[in-house]
């Protein structure tokens, strides 16, 4: 029988909460329809969820396990699940029992009013201040590809058409960003509104810093903005800096003195010498990230599987 939908989970330890999250699966999908997949890819948290994987696996031909060799990160994780997907349809979700399964049933009817790309945007958000922070920073960097209201209403809870992935086949960037790969294929987004559960055991993998720099990736990984923003930056300040050498030419020609003050001059030059190395900074990313580029380092690489890879593709 055709595989109809494929969920694809990464994991990131959580072995306690991974039974609990197969039982409710299975439960919701059974009555949904019955040919499908879960797919769990262990980013190497160094717990015991790749042996429960395994187990699950063991009593569930339906349960496709890959393990990575070392941690590459959620969006490469999923990544490499979404492109062993067997399904016409993708339903991505974390791993710790925050997205409800049983909230699928959202995503689908909404995807079948003819969008390609569906959001389970949370109702109430249930992370601390500064992982709310740092969401919206993520959330901001995402605008310039999604455009504001789709990036606002973006989270790990989606589901996509699976011939979406054709548009990156060939992406062999380092740096991923699942939500930023989806715009290449489709402009059709939409967002339901789901509940996000409290998660119940262990702690979140993304730190304030991870998220923050996760959104500067994207920004100059799939964005020419910082760019724009450094030639922006540069026209503003020459222009000031052509207004000050106006203002010290006109005042000798009129009163025939100079300007006094060497701490304001020094601010101007420590402003100017900033918005440089600022500008040459942002150069310095971009050529860095074409080195990264040349190299062709892989975005994921397995370690091992329950499956025969000829089953994964």
């Amino acid at each position: 029988m055709p595989i109809s939908i494929s969920i694809v989970i990464p994991v990131f330890r959580s072995a306690p909460t991974l039974r609990e999250l197969h039982r409710r699966l299975v439960a919701t999908l059974e009555s949904l329809d019955p040919a499908f997949e879960l797919i769990f890819v262990e980013d190497c948290g160094g717990d015991d969820s790749w042996q429960v994987i395994q187990e699950i696996a063991d009593n569930d031909s339906r349960v496709r396990g890959i393990q990575l060799s070392r941690n590459f990160g959620q969006h490469n994780a999923l990544l490499c699940g979404i492109r062993v997907a067997q399904g016409e349809i993708v339903v991505t979700l974390d791993d710790d029992l925050q997205n409800p399964p049983e909230e699928i049933p959202k995503l689908l009817g909404k995807l079948r009013e003819g969008y390609d790309v569906v959001y389970g945007s949370p109702i109430t958000q249930t992370h601390g201040l500064l992982r709310n922070l740092a969401s919206r920073i993520t959330k901001l960097a995402l605008q310039a590809s999604m455009g504001a209201e789709t990036a606002n209403k973006v989270s790990a809870f989606r589901v996509f058409r699976t011939q979406l992935r054709d548009a990156f086949t060939d992406f062999r960037n380092p740096t991923v960003s699942i939500d930023v790969l989806l715009t290449w294929g489709t402009r059709r987004f939409a967002a339901v509104a789901v509940r996000q559960d409290v998660r119940t055991s262990g702690t979140s993998g993304y730190t304030l810093r991870m998220l923050v720099n996760h959104a500067f990736n994207m920004m100059t990984g799939f964005s020419t903005l910082p760019l724009q923003l450094a030639s922006v930056l540069g026209l503003i300040f020459g222009a000031l800096g052509f207004l000050f050498m106006a203002y010290v030419v006109g005042r000798y020609m009129v009163e025939g003195s100079t300007v006094p003050g060497f701490p304001f001059l020094a601010s101007i030059i420590a402003i100017f010498s900033g918005v440089q190395l600022l500008a040459l900074g942002i150069f310095g990313e971009y050529l860095a990230r074409m080195h990264l580029r040349s190299m062709e380092r892989p975005q994921y690489v397995l370690h091992a599987v329950t499956k025969k890879l000829n089953e994964l593709k």
